[in-house]
C-alpha cells in the first residue's frame, strides 16, 4: 500500500489540533491545580522536567523512525517503513518498562538530588511517583501515532488525544473537587488518559495501515542501525535540552524559598504552549513531507516546502505571542489572584516573544534537517548553545544579576534565536541533500 500523499495543510492542521489539545490537557491541570496551591503547581511543573529527562531515550527511536519510515514511504517501500515500527515499538517498550520502575522506586532520591524547593517536595514527589511510574505509556504513544502520521492519517492520531484528553479533564474534576485527592488524582488522571490513547490510536493503526502486507523487506539489523543514525543524534539532543532545563530549574528553585519563579515559569508556559504549538505542528507536517520527498528524490519540493512552513510558523506564533503578551494581565487571572506572581508572569510573556521567534524557526528546520539524515547538526549547535545562553545565561542575569525569572527567559530566547541562526545557515548549504538514508 502507498501512503496518502497530502499538502502542508492537510498534515498541520489535524497536528496543530493534536498538539493543541494536549496543550490544553495541561492547561486544564494548572487551572485546577492552581485552586489547589502555586505549590501544587509549581510541584508538577518541576516533577514532569524531570520525567522528561529520564524519558529521553524513547527519542532515539521515535524521531529515527519517523526518518526511516518516511524516506522509505516516498520510495514506494511501504513493508520496510513496517519494519522500522515494529522494531522501534520493541525498543522503546523496553526501555520504556526500566525507566517506570526507576522513577517508581527513585522519585524522592531524585528531587532531593536536584534541590527541590522544600515547599514542593512531597506533591513532586507524589506526582513523579505515579506519572513517572507509567512513562513506558510516553515511550508507546509516540511510536502507534507516528505511524499513523506518516502514511497520511493525522486526523486519526488526533481522535486517540481528544479522547484521551477529555478523559483526562473529567477525571481531573473527579479526584479534585469530589474525592479531594490533590496532586495525586491529577497524576492518576493522566495515568488513565494516557492508557486510553494508547489504545485507540494501537487499534486505529492496525485497522487502517495494510504496510505488513507488502512484499519489501529489509534485514533488521540495517533498518535498526539507520533509526540510530538518525534517533541517536537527535536524543541526545533532546537529552542536551532536558538536563540544560533541569539546570534552569535548578536555579529557579535557588531564586526564592517558596518557589514563585517556578510556578510563574510554569504558568507562562502553559499560555505560551498555545504559540509552541504551531511551530512543533509545523516542523512534524513538514518533517513527514521532507522524508516522502527526498525518499522520491524532490529535493527542490523539500526546499520550498521547508521555507513556506517557516513563514507560517513565524507569522502565526508571533501573533499569539504578542496577542497573550498585551493580554497576559487578564489571562493569568485565570490561574491566580496573587498580584506579585501575576506581574511575575506579565514581564515573562513579554520576552516569550522573542523566544517564540527563534524556537519556530529552530524547530522547522531543525526537525527538517533531521528527517533528511543531517542529524548530527542540530546536536552541535544545541551543545554550545544550550549551555553558553541558556543555563549560562540563567546564572548570570537570574541569579548573580539578580533578574530572576525574567533573567532566565532572556537567556533561553537568547538561546532559541542562535540555533534557529544556525539551522537555517545549514540548510541553505544544501548539505542535507547528500544524507539520505536510502542511498547508504
Amino acid at each position: 500500500m502507498a501512503a496518502e500523499r497530502k499538502t502542508l495543510t492537510q498534515l498541520f492542521v489535524p497536528i496543530c489540533f493534536e498538539t493543541l489539545f494536549y496543550m490544553l490537557s495541561g492547561m486544564v491541570d494548572t487551572l485546577m491545580l492552581s485552586s489547589v496551591s502555586d505549590q501544587a503547581v509549581g510541584a508538577v511543573g518541576t516533577a514532569n522536567t524531570y520525567i522528561g529527562v529520564f524519558i529521553i531515550m524513547f527519542g532515539v527511536i521515535s524521531s529515527g523512525m519517523v526518518a526511516v519510515m518516511t524516506q522509505n514511504i516516498g520510495a514506494g517501500r511501504t513493508g520496510i517503513a513496517y519494519q522500522a515500527r515494529q522494531l522501534g515499538l520493541a525498543f522503546n517498550a523496553v526501555i520504556g518498562i526500566l525507566m517506570s520502575v526507576f522513577l517508581a522506586a527513585f522519585s524522592g532520591k531524585i528531587l532531593r538530588i536536584v534541590s527541590i524547593a522544600p515547599a514542593l517536595q512531597e506533591p513532586a514527589e507524589t506526582y513523579l511517583k505515579i506519572v513517572g511510574g507509567a512513562c513506558f505509556l510516553n515511550a508507546l504513544i509516540p511510536i502507534f501515532s507516528s505511524y499513523l502520521r506518516v502514511f497520511g492519517y493525522t486526523k486519526h492520531s488526533l481522535i486517540g488525544t481528544i479522547v484521551g484528553n477529555v478523559l483526562n479533564i473529567v477525571l481531573n474534576s473527579v479526584f479534585l473537587f469530589v474525592l479531594n485527592w490533590g496532586v495525586m488524582g491529577v497524576a492518576v488522571a493522566t495515568v488513565i488518559s494516557r492508557v486510553v490513547n494508547l489504545i485507540i490510536v494501537a487499534a486505529m493503526g492496525a485497522v487502517l495501515i495494510k504496510a505488513k502486507q507488502s512484499p519489501e523487506r529489509m534485514s533488521a539489523g540495517k533498518i535498526l542501525g539507520q533509526i540510530i543514525k538518525i534517533g541517536f543524534p537527535s536524543a541526545c539532543e533532546t537529552a542536551l535540552y532536558n538536563v540544560a532545563m533541569t539546570l534552569i530549574v535548578r536555579f529557579m528553585n535557588q531564586m526564592d524559598a517558596n518557589g514563585m519563579n517556578v510556578a510563574a515559569r510554569s504558568y507562562t508556559m502553559q499560555i505560551a504552549n498555545f504559540s509552541y504549538c504551531v511551530g512543533a505542528a509545523l516542523a512534524q507536517a513538514n518533517a513527514i513531507m521532507t522524508g516522502w520527498r527526498i525518499g522520491a528524490k524532490e529535493y527542490d519540493e523539500c526546499d520550498k516546502g521547508t521555507r513556506k512552513a517557516v513563514i507560517y510558523g513565524l507569522i502565526t506564533a508571533t501573533c499569539f505571542s504578542v496577542t497573550f503578551a498585551v493580554f497576559g494581565q487578564f489571562i493569568i487571572h485565570i490561574f491566580t489572584d496573587d498580584v506579585q506572581m501575576i506581574k511575575l508572569v506579565e514581564k515573562l510573556l513579554i520576552v516569550d516573544i522573542f523566544l517564540e521567534f527563534g524556537r519556530v524557526t529552530n524547530l522547522v528546520y531543525g526537525q527538517a534537517l533531521k528527517t533528511s539524515g543531517d542529524a548530527l547538526f542540530p546536536v552541535v549547535m544545541g551543545a554550545i548553545f544550550m549551555y553558553l545562553f541558556a543555563v549560562g545565561g540563567t546564572y548570570f542575569l537570574g541569579i548573580h544579576l539578580g533578574l530572576l525569572a525574567v533573567g532566565a527567559y532572556i537567556a533561553m530566547a537568547g538561546d532559541e534565536c542562535a540555533r534557529a541562526v544556525g539551522m537555517v545557515l545549514r540548510w541553505k548549504s544544501g548539505k542535507w541533500k547528500n544524507k539520505s538514508l536510502l542511498e547508504s
